[in-house]
């Protein structure tokens, strides 16, 4: 996970009860003013993590990943924040589960926000929960999802999950727009401070070369900026093309930049 140190100070703890929410009152105005501050002010994405799990609290929701994805293609996944323990992080992301986790099929099925606990009732949703199964190894009993539509078969997600989490039918609308807003921020934060896992399956070096690519370099100007060959920088090039299926230059670079992994 991207880390980093925020200079940010609460006067009050954000975390507060869901039914505070529902009824609008200044405490809750209060808290929501303070996590948009937060998040405006975060200079990493751990900076955004800590305050959102805090505003969280009420739903006993204690871990988030946060990510984008292409349904018709799982190996373009990037993942802007995990918060997920060391262990659980490694499993999932080495054995590549996003390629079979039903909560990434999900958006495909559901229309807005869900939760395991739906999943698992819907008979019109036949899947595999093995993974499920094993987060609830680690003690996560529910979880909650927010999908974000980027058209077509690309979407944000946001995916929450603690013990024994309870989401109301008015707490959904509340934590999508909450949601939203932490990808937001933390989809610019890890562009600019280095993802959590490797974007798209880009390596760091392949990265550096779409970026220079970007700000119009050649493979000889990359090489003398990176301190490589020539040859070498265009075989990161082209490697970086294959795994976004791209056709040439120009769209291996609007591909970078549609998913953020690089600067525009």
């Amino acid at each position: 996970m991207a880390t980093g140190s925020g200079n940010i100070r609460h006067k009050r703890p954000l975390g507060l009860s869901a039914q505070g929410f529902r009824d609008k009152d200044s405490l809750v105005l209060s808290s929501l003013a303070q996590f948009d501050l937060a998040l405006r002010r975060a200079g990493s994405v751990a900076a955004c993590v800590e305050p959102f799990l805090s505003l969280l609290k009420p739903w006993r929701i204690d871990t988030l990943a946060a990510g984008e994805i292409d349904l018709a293609n799982r190996n373009m996944t990037a993942f802007f924040a995990i918060a997920w323990p060391d262990d659980w992080a490694r499993f999932y992301l080495s054995h590549r589960l996003h390629e079979r986790d039903p909560i990434v099929s999900g958006l495909e099925f559901y229309d807005g926000a869900f939760t395991w606990s739906e999943m698992r009732r819907d008979k019109r949703f036949h899947r595999s929960y093995d993974v499920l199964d094993r987060a609830r190894e680690h003690g996560w009993t529910d979880g909650f999802v927010a999908p974000i539509p980027f058209g077509g078969a690309r979407y944000g997600l946001v995916s929450l999950a603690g013990r024994g989490v309870e989401v109301s039918a008015p707490d959904k609308g509340l934590l999508s727009l909450l949601c939203v807003a932490f990808h937001q921020r933390v989809r610019v934060l890890a562009q600019r401070h280095g993802f959590p896992a490797p974007p798209l399956g880009l390596t760091d070096r392949e990265r550096e070369c779409l970026q220079l690519i970007a700000r119009g370099l050649s493979d000889r100007a990359i090489g003398e900026a990176l301190g490589i060959a020539e040859v070498t920088a265009r075989s990161y090039f082209e490697a970086a093309k294959t795994k976004l299926k791209a056709r040439n230059r120009p769209q291996t670079v609007a591909k970078a930049v549609s998913w953020g992994v690089i600067c525009e």
